[in-house]
C-alpha cells in the first residue's frame, strides 16, 4: 500500500487560476464551426456564439483564452477584423489549411467571447509581420476610454467602453512561424515593441509575455532573459507531446499499443523537467524572480484523423489524453509558485481539445472532464503533499514516469482538494492518505476512469465522464483507497 501524505499547515503558494486557461486559434475548425457559427446560424447561438459550446466551458470552469494564435497571431493585422463584416478583407491562412479566412471572427467577436463565458483576454500581438505603430494602436483601440483615433474608431464600431486586457503577447514562436529570429535579436525587438504596450487605464495593468523556448532550448530561455528583465511579467514555453519520432508520423490518436501508450505519458511527464530546468535559466539571470513562466500551448499532439484536411490538426482524443491532462495539470500546481499561466491547445477541434462539433452535434472529450475535476484547484493554497509510488520505464521514450502523481490544495473554508492521477493501464493502486494535524469529518470522492483506448465520439457521447468513487474508507486522519488502472481520482475532504 503506497503511503500519501497532505499537510495543511504547510501552504507553499496560490494557484493561480490561469493556470487552467485554454487556447484558441484561426485553425481548423476551432474558432469557424466550433466556437463561432454567425449570428443567422441555425446552430443556437448568442450573438454568434455556440451557446452549447459556452455553456460547457462555462462549466468546466474557463478562466483565461489565448487568441488569436499560435503561429496565426503573426499574420493577423486586427484592423482587417473590425467594422462591418461585409467589407472585412478576406485573407489566405497561409499556416492552416490555405483556406480563406473571412475575419468575421475579430476583435470585437474576441471580447464578446470572452464576456460571455465569463473569462479573462489574453491577446496575442503581432511581432513577425505586423509593425509598433499597429501593436501599439490595437491595444489602445482594446483599452484606451478617452478621447483618441482608436478610442473613437472602438465606438464607431460599437464598442462605447473599452475591454480589460489581462495579458498580452509580444510575439509568438519567434525562433519559428513568428520570424525565425536569433534570441538576441528578438530580445532587443521585444523591448522596443513591449515600450508601446500601454497601460492607458491604472486599473488594468497589462502582464507582458515574452516568447520563450520550444521544449529545451535553454539559450533562446537565457538570452530573452537577459533582454527583457523587469520588462515582461511572464516568458512563455512550448511544448508538446508527441509519442511518434518524427513530425510526419508523430502517431495515431486511437490506435496504439500499450508500448506507445507508456512512451506518450513518460514524454508527457518530461515537462517536470522542463518547468525546472527553464525556471533555474531564469533565476540565473534574474535572481530577484521578476519574470514568471507561462506555459502558454501543451498537450497531445498526434497525426490528423484519416480524411480531415492536414493543416485543421483535427485530432480524437482518448483515456490517454486525459492521463496526460491530469499529470500535466498536477505537475503546474506543483510548480504554482513560479507559473502564472498555463494554456492547453486548442479548446475546439484542434490538437488536444476540450470540445469535439459536428454541424450541431458536441461531444465532450476525457480532456474536458479532467479540466472538470480539477476546477477547484483554481486560486486555492497548494499544499504539501507526497506519495510512494512505483516508477514506470518506457524504453521507447528512453523515459520513466511515477505510476501515481498527485497534488493537494485547500481552499478558503478549509477544505481539501486531492487529485491522484493513476497511469497504469492495467494495475491498481492502493494508497492510505494520512492528513496532518487534521480531523476528517467526511469524505466525497470522484473518478474518470476507463481502458487507455476509450473515447467519445458522436455515436457514443458518454463512454467516458465522471462518475462517483466510492472505493474507499474513511479513518480519523484520512484515508484508504483503491485506484482503478487509467484513473484520476478526485476526493474532496472535509
Amino acid at each position: 500500500m503506497e503511503k500519501y501524505l497532505i499537510n495543511p499547515n504547510h501552504k507553499i503558494s496560490k494557484i493561480n487560476k490561469d493556470i487552467y486557461g485554454h487556447f484558441s486559434e484561426h485553425l481548423g475548425r476551432c474558432i469557424y464551426e466550433g466556437i463561432y457559427v454567425g449570428e443567422n446560424s441555425l446552430i443556437p447561438n448568442v450573438n454568434g456564439m455556440r451557446i452549447d459550446v459556452v455553456n460547457a466551458l462555462k462549466d468546466m470552469g474557463i478562466p483565461v483564452l489565448r487568441w488569436p494564435g499560435g503561429c496565426f497571431a503573426d499574420e493577423y493585422h486586427w484592423k482587417d477584423g473590425i467594422g462591418e463584416k461585409s467589407s472585412r478583407k478576406k485573407m489566405i491562412n497561409t499556416h492552416w489549411g490555405g483556406v480563406v479566412e473571412d475575419n468575421s471572427f475579430g476583435t470585437h467577436e474576441y471580447f464578446e467571447l470572452c464576456r460571455q463565458l465569463g473569462c479573462d483576454a489574453y491577446i496575442n500581438g503581432n511581432v513577425g509581420s505586423g509593425t509598433v505603430r499597429e501593436m501599439n494602436e490595437w491595444v489602445e483601440y482594446m483599452t484606451f476610454d478617452g478621447v483618441s483615433p482608436m478610442a473613437e474608431l472602438r465606438k464607431k464600431n460599437g464598442s462605447e467602453k473599452p475591454w480589460k486586457v489581462k495579458y498580452f503577447g509580444v510575439g509568438n514562436e519567434s525562433w519559428g512561424c513568428g520570424g525565425n529570429m536569433d534570441p538576441e535579436y528578438y530580445g532587443c525587438l521585444y523591448k522596443r515593441y513591449n515600450t508601446y504596450v500601454r497601460n492607458y487605464d491604472s486599473n488594468n495593468k497589462i502582464k507582458r509575455i515574452a516568447c520563450g523556448a520550444n521544449v529545451d532550448d535553454y539559450h533562446w530561455t537565457r538570452e530573452v532573459m537577459d533582454k527583457v528583465k523587469h520588462h515582461a511579467q511572464g516568458i512563455s514555453l512550448h511544448y508538446y507531446t508527441i509519442p511518434g519520432d518524427t513530425w510526419e508520423h508523430k502517431g495515431s490518436a486511437t490506435e496504439f499499443d500499450t508500448k506507445e501508450y507508456y512512451k506518450t505519458v513518460a514524454k508527457a511527464y518530461r515537462i517536470d523537467e522542463l518547468i525546472n530546468n527553464h525556471i533555474a535559466v531564469m533565476d540565473s539571470v534574474n535572481p530577484q524572480k521578476w519574470v514568471n513562466l507561462v506555459v502558454d500551448e501543451w498537450g497531445t499532439w498526434y497525426d490528423v484523423e484519416p480524411g480531415t484536411n492536414p493543416g485543421f490538426l483535427y485530432q480524437q482524443n482518448t483515456m490517454r489524453d486525459a492521463m496526460v491532462a491530469a499529470l500535466t495539470l498536477n505537475i503546474f500546481n506543483k510548480h504554482s509558485d513560479r507559473i502564472m499561466m498555463a494554456n492547453i491547445a486548442q479548446t475546439v477541434n484542434v490538437l488536444q481539445a476540450m470540445i469535439l462539433t459536428d454541424a450541431e452535434n458536441m461531444v465532450l472529450t476525457p480532456t474536458y472532464y479532467v479540466f472538470k475535476m480539477f476546477k477547484e484547484h483554481q486560486d486555492n493554497m497548494l499544499l504539501g503533499s507526497f506519495i510512494t509510488t512505483d516508477i514506470i520505464d518506457s524504453k521507447e521514450a528512453k523515459r520513466s514516469c511515477p505510476q501515481l502523481i498527485e497534488s493537494a490544495s485547500i481552499d478558503e473554508n478549509g477544505i481539501i482538494y486531492s487529485t491522484v492521477v493513476n497511469v497504469s493501464d492495467k494495475k491498481t493502486a492502493k494508497i492510505k492518505c494520512q492528513i496532518a494535524d487534521r480531523k476528517v469529518e467526511s469524505i466525497k470522492a470522484y473518478v474518470l476512469s476507463g481502458d487507455i483506448h476509450d473515447r467519445n465520439d458522436f455515436d457514443n457521447a458518454d463512454v467516458v465522464k465522471i462518475k462517483e468513487f466510492s472505493n474507499f474508507r474513511q479513518l480519523k486522519d484520512g484515508f484508504t483507497a483503491t485506484l482503478p488502472a487509467c484513473s484520476v481520482v478526485k476526493f474532496i475532504i472535509e
